[in-house]
């Protein structure tokens, strides 16, 4: 399945949205879903930035791309990770995101998905990624995921064509 994922980073702060419902309901996460049948993971961010968090991306770059898995399921979570330098509008509460700001040096990794503190701090400095990992369950307000396995590397360039 194919999702995007919005990080919002103004040096020296981070917006990140507590997940109101649904999966991962009860973390702190970046902004991001499905894409619809007919756009691009571009397109896809930039929509559910918008939907999520109430502000419209205006500079907006690929990071990475991270395939997700749980032991538990065969479907794969391909996600496409974008950093928004710029925005318009100010972020408001959604009924599935209520948006908060943080100091990069207060991220709330302890409340967030396991792997973000593997890949956030490459985004934050400007690098592009590749990763995998696999989890035994999905987080959620009482369980934290626990990665099985992972692999991550900075590479050069992301590269995405859709079948």
């Amino acid at each position: 399945m194919l999702l995007s994922l919005c990080i919002v980073y103004l040096h020296p702060k981070i917006l990140l949205g507590m997940k109101k419902r649904g999966f991962g309901v009860g973390r702190w996460n970046g902004f991001g879903g499905k894409l619809e049948s007919d756009e691009t993971v571009e397109e896809s961010a930039i929509r559910e930035l918008k939907e999520e968090s109430g502000v419209e991306a205006v500079d907006m770059f690929k990071n990475g791309m991270i395939n997700f898995a749980f032991e538990s399921n065969e479907e794969v979570l391909e996600v496409h990770i974008f950093s928004v330098n710029s925005f318009k509008g100010e972020p408001i509460e959604t009924e599935e995101m209520r948006p908060e700001w943080f100091p990069v040096d207060e991220i709330p990794y302890g409340n967030m998905w396991t792997s973000d503190k593997y890949w956030l701090p490459l985004l934050l400095e400007g690098k592009k990624f590749r990763g995998n990992f696999l989890f035994d369950r999905p987080s959620d307000k009482e369980y934290s995921a626990k990665i099985i396995k992972h692999e991550l590397i900075e590479v050069d360039e992301i590269y995405y064509e859709r079948n």
